[in-house]
């Protein structure tokens, strides 16, 4: 351990002299840290690696205790999972006022939690009493936090697919499926009331792979391109991811809102998947992942909210090789278990979510490069 910590500190000392030559990645870049793999470095090896590099906010999947005890007095701020399973458990006053004391409470004097989602993707399943307890279980989940003076630190909300979206072209006509159409507008009246944001998973790569003639590669990818004109607003749109977070506004606005935040929970592509996965390679990986970090560095808005810059989480920090369903589930990690990266792109020596090499540097960007990867992969291995 005295040797490991001797090695970060001379990272630490590098970069920060290397300044001129190496700028690391800014505040407005959330990760999501999933956990389903047998092989991943320990939370207190992640905690080293993602402080060294300034990555400021993590999503769970979970409340997992390892991990918030590992970033205890870090600067990272982190939003915490209440899985689906628990549901039906959180519209009971007293199990969810025991799961906030046991998942949330021990940790949050030391640990920055900032956000509790009350389920994920819940409109996915069939299940309709799911769906039927989400808001429930949300809104105890809030009265709880009430009744222990925390909603003020930490706020409730849900993530969702993108897939409840009924209609998403053009942007300014978005609306919500008709079937989900009582429970989505009870839960924005909701987030209205709390003043929570609105989470939306959204994956350019899904309409990509599923229809590669008609959906423009360059438009998923945030590469130059024609792109596409709303005809009801006259905005102009060069990507998909933007179109997309505007068609949910739009939706929301339709079911009477105009004060509800939208926020991108997840967003990534995979560097790797099945035959019939079209795209799912690390050159599109990476080029969907810098283009889309510069952009977050610009603090974008999308065309119909452009003093907005929107709040994203990639999807997601390493590959998890215990993941069920397509090549590609197990593929989404900026980086592998060992803490190199997947991939890195070519875009101005970009290397996603880490650092940002200058063409303007006078000193040795590749030298620094090559010790960076050499001392994270010591730190997570030893």
């Amino acid at each position: 351990m005295a040797a490991c910590s001797v090695i970060f500190r001379l990272l630490f000392l590098l970069v920060i002299l290397s300044a001129s030559a190496v700028r690391v990645l800014s505040a407005g870049l959330g990760i999501n840290y999933g956990q389903i793999a047998n092989n991943l470095p320990s939370p207190s090896r992640v905690s080293v690696m993602l402080q060294s590099l300034n990555v400021s906010r993590l999503k769970l999947y979970d409340a997992d205790p390892n991990v918030l005890l590992a970033f205890s007095n870090s600067n990272v701020e982190f939003i915490i999972g209440l899985g689906n399973e628990y549901l039906h458990d959180m519209t009971d006053p007293i199990k969810a006022q025991n799961w906030v004391q046991q998942h949330l409470q021990p940790h949050i004097t030391q640990t920055k939690i900032t956000c509790i989602t009350v389920g994920n993707e819940v409109f996915m399943s069939n299940d309709t009493q799911l769906w039927s307890n989400l808001l429930p279980a949300m809104k105890m989940v809030y009265s709880t936090l009430v009744n222990l003076g925390l909603d003020k630190q930490v706020i409730v909300t849900s993530a969702h697919s993108f897939n409840i979206i009924g209609n998403s072209y053009p942007p300014s006509s978005g609306t919500f499926r008709q079937d989900l159409a009582e429970y989505i507008q009870a839960i924005l009246n909701f987030h209205s009331q709390i003043n929570s944001p609105f989470l939306i998973n959204a994956y350019p790569f899904f309409a990509y792979k599923d229809n590669p003639d008609q959906v423009s590669l360059e438009y998923v990818l945030f590469q130059p391109n024609p792109g596409m004109i709303d005809p009801y607003t006259n905005l102009h749109y060069d990507n998909m991811l933007f179109a997309q977070v505007d068609a949910v506004y739009s939706a929301i606005k339709a079911m009477g809102h105009t004060d509800i935040e939208v926020m991108i929970s997840e967003t990534g592509w995979p560097s790797k998947g099945d035959p019939d996965e079209v795209g799912s390679t690390p050159e599109n990986a990476a080029l969907y992942h810098s283009n889309l970090l510069n952009r977050i560095q610009a603090k974008q808005g999308t065309p119909a909210k452009p003093s907005v810059p929107i709040n994203i989480y990639v999807f997601a920090l390493f590959n998890e090789n215990l993941k069920p369903g397509a090549t590609s589930e197990r593929n989404y990690g900026l980086f592998y278990p060992d803490g190199t990266p997947v991939y890195s792109s070519g875009l101005q020596g970009y290397l996603p979510g880490i650092v940002y090499y200058s063409s303007a540097s006078t000193i040795n960007a590749c030298s620094i490069f090559s010790l960076v990867i050499l001392v994270m992969s010591y730190l997570i291995t030893a």
